[in-house]
């Protein structure tokens, strides 16, 4: 059905843990997931192995150079109704494939001024990407990753981002259980169903399948 990228020129900024959690909540949803894991540290990988949890069944590695990228991701999508792609940061080849290839975008970001250059950054490289394919594809997104809503960085990021011209999807808050699902292998939906961090992951994949299905 569509094939969602999560990029960034920043590590640390939660898009291995929003790719994961994503795949959790489609496959609730009734869609077949396929997580390809760009990154050459594999840390979507590295947590699928650490549990029997869905991750186990889903991801898989993308070894070789960023040219090897599209070819895997057009064959996943022969076989599963979303297909799910973790960027590496500071790797502008890989981000800029995945921007080929893609027919969704997410650009997550955190609440530092840091975060908010990245950003800027990762999304230049997206609008290269959609001149060269001469499509409005792909669909970018900005969203809101690691939000603490006690900080006056955290409450004003959303109206920051929807300064930038690009509509923001529902934000990710910096939570506990997300790190300990990740140490047990699992997703939230799987570690700490009905949490907090489980609706906010909850209620972006059901922005993000909106998207999707128009795709």
């Amino acid at each position: 059905m569509a094939i969602i990228a999560v990029a960034g020129r920043k590590g640390g900024i939660g898009k291995s843990t929003i790719v994961g959690n994503l795949a959790a909540e489609f496959a609730a949803m009734g869609r077949t997931v396929a997580a390809l894991d760009a990154d050459p540290q594999h840390s979507l990988a590295e947590w699928a192995a650490q549990g029997q949890g869905m991750l186990a069944g889903c991801v898989e590695k993308v070894d070789g150079g960023a040219e090897t990228l599209p070819v895997r991701a057009r064959k996943a999508q022969k076989e599963a109704d979303i297909v799910l792609i973790d960027t590496p940061p500071g790797t502008p080849s890989m981000a800029y494939q995945a921007a080929l290839t893609a027919d969704l975008l997410l650009l997550p970001c955190g609440p530092s001024p840091m975060d908010l250059l990245a950003l800027k950054e990762a999304l230049a490289q997206a609008l290269k990407a959609r001149a060269a394919r001469r499509t409005k594809r792909p669909r970018i997104r900005f969203v809101p990753s690691k939000v603490l809503m006690n900080t006056n960085l955290g409450r004003s990021l959303h109206s920051t981002l929807k300064d930038m011209g690009r509509k923001v999807l529902p934000p990710v808050g910096q939570r506990v259980a997300v790190a300990e699902a990740v140490a047990e292998g699992l997703t939230v939906r799987e570690y700490a169903p009905g949490s907090a961090a489980h609706m906010e992951f909850e209620k972006l994949a059901k922005a993000v399948d909106k998207i999707a299905s128009r795709s």
